[in-house]
């Protein structure tokens, strides 16, 4: 008699995996004022090395879009969907083409001696098998702490510059 799954069983097999995400918190010593802004499409520049953003539509508010170039060289597509100065907060959605999407989360709160604490959180969904490999190695523990640092003293760096208006 051959063996039939179950509905439940069959139905655990077909689901597509739950996102994958990773959050690292950092501190720089910089006004909540001065740090939140370097986590925009713009910001960034003064800190991402060949961060050019093609802004689509808006600025930073709600709704904006933007493109980016991603490491493969292809284009990454970004939705601003939350975008709170006052508290500190802004939230992407990100779509590589035949790789990946997600969302990427900031979060800025003034720390209790001084300063900013940054956290930053990626929740990535792989849409093809190159995606997979994609988001199992950006998300890896080693890969996605490293960057935090790097951005941490990236940032750093940018905010000893003088402000611009």
């Amino acid at each position: 008699m051959p063996v039939v799954p179950s509905t439940l069983a069959l139905a655990l097999a077909l689901a597509p995996a739950a996102p994958e995400t990773q959050m690292r918190t950092f501190h720089l010593d910089a006004p909540l004022a001065r740090v939140f802004p370097l986590f925009t499409a713009r910001g960034e520049r003064a800190w991402a090395p060949g961060w050019e953003p093609e802004i689509l539509s808006g600025g930073e508010e709600r709704g904006s879009a933007f493109v980016t170039t991603g490491r493969n060289g292809g284009p990454v597509t970004w939705i601003v969907i939350d975008y709170r100065p006052s508290e500190g907060r802004a939230s992407y959605a990100r779509l590589v083409h035949d790789s990946n999407i997600g969302l990427v989360d900031v979060a800025c709160t003034g720390a209790a001696k001084g300063g900013t604490d940054v956290s930053v959180r990626y929740t990535l969904t792989a849409v093809s098998e190159a995606g997979k490999s994609f988001v199992a190695e950006f998300l890896a523990e080693q890969h996605y702490t490293q960057m935090i640092e790097e951005w941490r003293v990236l940032t750093g760096k940018a905010l000893r510059l003088p402000a611009t208006p």
